[in-house]
């Protein structure tokens, strides 16, 4: 149980909360000092009782990353959430944030899904169904451009059409396999396949969004 706090250190609270549900990361000793009309050591003493008392944690003891905890002493929900870019398309050579291809964003837990530059893409069809991933489902990905055999990736034909498949790297080819009986596994030669990013979660909606996939 949080122990409980004075009326000086829950303003100095209320504050951090207001920062960070606004700028999405706290603000400075020196920034919250000017703010608050108290002094740097002020600042610095009442953040110490806040981690003492179970409020808030540093990522380190001179680290600038503070994050507010809920009685359960985890990251509190103002914090947890990210936003993930949902991409209209893919696009070889060019990295996935500097290709102005978003259609919106979908929040996702951080905890869950912790990686650098993820992005979404909404499938079309059902050749992965049996793996879960269901027509108009939004797939959560990390950027990547290699791959393990046996993972799902996203993967780029030929330069132009980008899809969503289970990865097979063989002697002589690339196979990119559906998980629908429905559908017949595709080989490739390695210079038509570019892998994309690896996917590492989905999120079903009802928006709409560009829809893409091979069958």
């Amino acid at each position: 149980m949080q122990a409980e706090l004075t009326v000086k250190q829950q303003r100095f609270l209320d504050y951090l909360q207001a920062q960070i549900g606004r700028r999405g990361k706290a603000p400075s000793l020196r920034q919250a000092a000017v703010d608050l009309g108290v002094s740097h050591a002020a600042v610095a003493q009442t953040l110490k009782v806040l981690e003492e008392k179970g409020y808030v944690r540093r990522e380190g003891r001179y680290s600038r990353t503070l994050h507010l905890l809920n009685r359960a002493r985890e990251a509190a929900a103002v914090q947890r959430w990210r936003e993930v870019p949902i991409i209209g398309r893919v696009t070889a050579g060019l990295p996935m944030y500097a290709q102005q291809e978003w259609d919106g964003s979908l929040v996702v837990d951080r905890d869950l899904f912790p990686g650098r530059d993820l992005f979404a893409l909404k499938i079309r069809g059902a050749s992965m169904r049996d793996a879960g991933i269901l027509d108009q489902d939004l797939v959560i990905c990390e950027p990547r451009q290699y791959a393990r055999n046996g993972e799902i990736v996203v993967a780029l034909i030929e330069g132009e059409e980008a899809t969503v498949k289970r990865f097979f790297h063989y002697e002589d080819h690339i196979e990119l396999r559906p998980e629908n009986p429905d559908f017949s596994p595709m080989r490739y030669g390695f210079e038509q396949v570019l892998v994309q990013g690896k996917v590492v979660g989905l999120q079903r909606r009802l928006a709409e969004a560009p829809s893409w996939d091979r069958p």
